[in-house]
């Protein structure tokens, strides 16, 4: 574990670390696991003067109590003998920050500490005497505002002057710092005394202006009462599915489908018809499932405006601090589902994509809590090119469709949720949740944000779904797809409605979720057939991305208990609906 020419970057959750990560290192970054554990940490590249540093982002954490697995990891790293701990300190919750660097100082390395989030500080009109808090830390302290790269050149000067031994450092100054804390250099105490000498620190060194609170500041309290908290976060998510939804829609019927098909095919179909092709290899370029005809509706018109406007949605929701906010307002409901409020933030992750929203569940407090969620959103929770791929096929035809594919999706997710609270015995660990200011997100860093997910989507997700069109083509052309038709006719025709080439959909769907839709939307359905077609696709396995997500996280045999329950889940609750809605349209 140890390397030479390490520094830590430190601080506790939401403060901002990975935003000095980002600046202070270069764009090539590796994500590693920490040995014997699944809590992922970032290193990079910094550069200081002529030296090349290691900077490791640390899991954030509250104490080194060694409660946890990040605080384990956290202990692990400052044992690895690092060169010196760059600690990002939060202005607007100073105490918090400083308890945590008072134990940190104990391992005796040298810091430097950011004092970030200075404006939200001002906002709320308290003034940080620095100078004064750097006397009492004994290192430099240097007031920034990351997002908006205030004060990163002289976190780099500071390092420069306490690595020459030219400035004094936390570790020189630590036994003053932390006298009258018994134990002084060990890490497992009663973290009392901390918090006492915190107190003493922040009274010397902060202060308030008197301004008045600003009106985010007001908001920000307001939507963490249940009255009218509930009733805003309810708005917050309906506006959010609106832009969503309408403005998808909009994108898709009134730009990308008309570019597809007046633009883009017939240019294809210009190019390819005259070299005078093999009928297979014709048809498989530009046939019924064509690769240059379906990939384009597909990807390009089904999904993609969907998926760029969530991500702007949920980017929003993340830098205004509104998630967190929503996840302790419904923190009572999660609980009667087996977890806590916080489980909220993974399953709104798992709109977007449930591989990222698997992969955060590590922080989650236990593990039945963890593999609960994790079920939860293989089974319910749609990403957003799924949900984008079924929003073409349903509202186009009637917005009542989306609402009953929507409200069977949530009857599945809490019955579900049930289920396995029963399964999985255990209590339910109180809520312990940063929830940060509520603040305007700064542009440069959301745009920025919202690019590297998106260029995420079109890198990681084009490829799969491009091979499945190039199978759905081969199946087509091969006559493999009216063989498999036939062979799956009772699922599929009898027990499900569905036309016999709505196989397909059971097929590719195993390589993208999405593309479990995609097949549908050019079928001529009636209305039961769509829902149906929407209700099974919704609840299918996960892709083979998610599979081996789950593998990895957990193991194979929880991997395929996830893929059989949502298979056997989707058959049987279409299967169930179809027959339903058939033997009411003939009483009535």
């Amino acid at each position: 574990m140890a390397k030479k020419n390490k520094i830590l970057l430190m601080g506790t959750p939401n403060v901002g670390k990975s935003v000095f990560f980002s600046a202070l290192t270069n764009v090539h970054v590796i994500s590693s696991n920490y040995t014997g554990t699944t809590v992922s940490y970032m290193e990079g590249a910094y550069k200081i003067g002529d030296t090349e540093y290691t900077l490791i982002d640390v899991p954030g954490t509250y104490s080194l109590a060694a409660t946890s697995v990040a605080e384990e990891v956290a202990i692990g790293f400052l044992c690895s003998q690092p060169d010196a701990v760059l600690f990002v300190l939060n202005a607007a919750d100073l105490e918090g920050s400083i308890k945590l660097a008072l134990e940190i100082m104990e391992y005796n390395i040298p810091m430097v500490f950011a004092l970030n989030l200075m404006d939200v500080s001002e906002r709320k009109g308290f003034k940080i005497n620095a100078k004064l808090l750097a006397q009492e830390l004994g290192a430099p302290v240097i007031p920034t505002v990351a997002v908006k790269g205030k004060g990163l050149d002289g976190i780099t000067k500071a390092f420069k002057e306490i690595l020459k031994g030219e400035e004094p450092a936390a570790a020189v100054q630590a036994s003053s710092v932390c006298e009258g804390c018994p134990g002084y250099g060990v890490t497992s105490r009663n973290g009392q005394e901390y918090w006492e000498r915190a107190r003493q620190i922040v009274c010397k060194v902060l202060s308030r202006t008197g301004t008045n609170p600003s009106f985010l500041d007001r908001l920000g309290e307001a939507m963490l009462r249940p009255w009218p908290g509930i009733p805003l976060a309810l708005l917050v998510i309906l506006i959010s599915l609106g832009v969503v939804v309408f403005g998808g829609d909009l994108i898709r019927e009134g730009l990308l489908m008309p570019l597809v098909e007046e633009g883009i095919v017939p240019f294809f179909e210009r190019l390819i018809t005259p070299m005078n092709l093999p009928v297979v290899l014709h048809n498989i370029l530009i046939g019924e499932y064509g690769v240059f005809r379906i990939s384009f509706e597909w990807i390009l018109a089904l999904v993609v405006p969907y998926v760029i406007l969530f991500q702007a949605q949920f980017a929003l929701l993340e830098d205004s601090g509104i998630l967190p906010r929503i996840s302790v307002l419904f923190d009572n409901i999660m609980r009667n589902l087996g977890v806590q409020g916080g489980s909220l933030i993974h399953i709104f992750l798992g709109f977007g994509c449930a591989v990222p929203a698997i992969i955060s569940t590590r922080t989650a407090t236990t593990h039945k809590e963890r593999l609960m969620v994790t079920a939860m959103i293989c089974f319910a929770i749609p990403c957003i090119s799924q949900t984008g791929a079924l929003l073409s096929l349903l509202s186009a035809y009637s917005a009542w469709l989306v609402v009953a594919t929507g409200l069977t999706g949530a009857l599945v997710f809490f019955t579900v949720s049930m289920v396995l609270r029963r399964v999985f015995k255990g209590s339910v660990d109180p809520l312990v949740l940063e929830v940060p200011n509520l603040l305007l997100p700064e542009p440069r860093a959301y745009f920025k944000k919202l690019w590297v997910r998106i260029r995420h989507f079109l890198v990681d997700a084009e490829g799969p779904m491009l091979i499945a069109v190039f199978i759905a083509a081969i199946l087509a052309e091969t006559g493999l797809l009216l063989g498999l038709g036939n062979l799956l006719k009772p699922v599929v025709s009898g027990w499900l409605g569905l036309p016999e080439e709505a196989v397909i959909s059971l097929i590719l769907g195993i390589i993208r979720r999405e593309m479990s839709v995609a097949p549908l939307v050019g079928m001529n359905l009636n209305p039961l057939q769509m829902y149906v077609g929407a209700v099974v696709s919704l609840l299918y396995l996960p892709c083979l991305s998610v599979f081996a997500i789950v593998a990895r996280e957990f193991n194979a045999r929880t991997a395929v208990a996830i893929s059989v329950g949502t298979t056997f889940t989707a058959l049987f609750v279409g299967g169930v609906m179809n027959h339903l809605v058939l033997f009411v349209q003939s009483i009535f």
